[in-house]
């Protein structure tokens, strides 16, 4: 019995194995980018010219990171890339809290309220979602040089908070449509406005969708770059726009450890972000195909 069952049990692990190692082959090939990029960052030019790119620096250096977020050359200024950096945080920041408290608010009156042409505005908001970047351009331009905001940091908020509205409106309203309705009537009979329902009742039970909300955000907003590079100057360009600038202003010597430094500085803020709640992210998707 004990033989059969030891048999049995090594046939079970024969599957488990082989995912093993196939997921391992898979985490290998995708994380080899990110290692060809540290590794080459921390290489002297001379050494990228000479050796292997996968090869491990022989003379570790950290001036190449330094150069690209202090001192190189952005355009026709040597700034690196720090105040670019810093304009995607003052972009990405207000354009996902905006976004996302303007999603919450659509789906809580698409799904709490039965009013007359709710499902027509929900599938205008929809369509929104599929709407490529390139259609939007000439429209969005206009808009922002009759409101005053063409050139600056809160024009794009402006763009990015716009163009997000559909996807964190269908997100909040699929979880909420199968929110227990009992629990608002209830509210409601209480004596609860209407804003006192979302803010006491929805929201603080809403922290899986929310969680997925900020992260699709913050993720697409920070990535993104025809929008950054469409209504943005000099000043307010955000930290895509900037790296492009820095690969194509360079002339004569090619900086590839500077490069491949400043494309890890513009990828850091979503790795940290994926690193830190990715399982959260997950979670809340799985709460949100269960709700909706």
């Amino acid at each position: 019995m004990r033989t059969e069952s030891t048999r049995t049990r090594k046939r079970g692990d024969l599957p488990r194995l082989v995912l093993y190692v196939l997921l391992g082959f898979l985490a290998l090939v995708f994380l080899t980018p990110v290692y060809v990029m540290v590794v080459n960052s921390l290489k002297s030019l001379d050494e990228i010219r000479s050796g292997d790119l996968m090869s491990l620096p022989t003379a570790w250096t950290v001036e190449p990171w330094l150069t690209a977020w202090s001192t190189a050359q952005i355009g026709v200024e040597a700034t690196g890339l720090r105040p670019y950096f810093i304009n995607s945080f003052l972009i990405v920041i207000p354009s996902v809290v905006l976004s996302t408290m303007i999603g919450a608010l659509n789906g809580y009156i698409l799904t709490q309220f039965k009013f007359r042409g709710a499902q027509l505005i929900f599938a205008g908001m929809l369509t929104s979602v599929f709407i490529p970047f390139q259609i939007v351009l000439i429209p969005m331009a206009k808009t922002l040089g009759a409101i005053g905001l063409a050139g600056t940091v809160w024009g794009l908020v402006f763009v990015n908070t716009v163009y997000g509205i559909g996807f964190t409106t269908l997100f909040f309203r699929n979880y909420y449509a199968a929110f227990p309705s009992e629990l608002v009537r209830s509210a409601r009979m209480d004596g609860a406005s209407f804003f006192g329902v979302l803010l006491r009742i929805l929201l603080p039970n809403s922290t899986p969708i929310i969680i997925v909300t900020v992260i699709w955000q913050f993720t697409n907003i920070w990535n993104e770059f025809l929008f950054g590079a469409s209504f943005s100057n000099f000043n307010s360009s955000p930290i895509t726009v900037a790296l492009n600038n820095l690969v194509s202003s360079s002339t004569g010597v090619k900086e590839y450890n500077v490069h491949f430094a400043g494309a890890f500085i513009a990828a850091m803020p979503t790795l940290i972000v994926y690193l830190l709640s990715g399982k959260y992210f997950v979670r809340g998707l799985m709460a949100g195909s269960v709700k909706g």
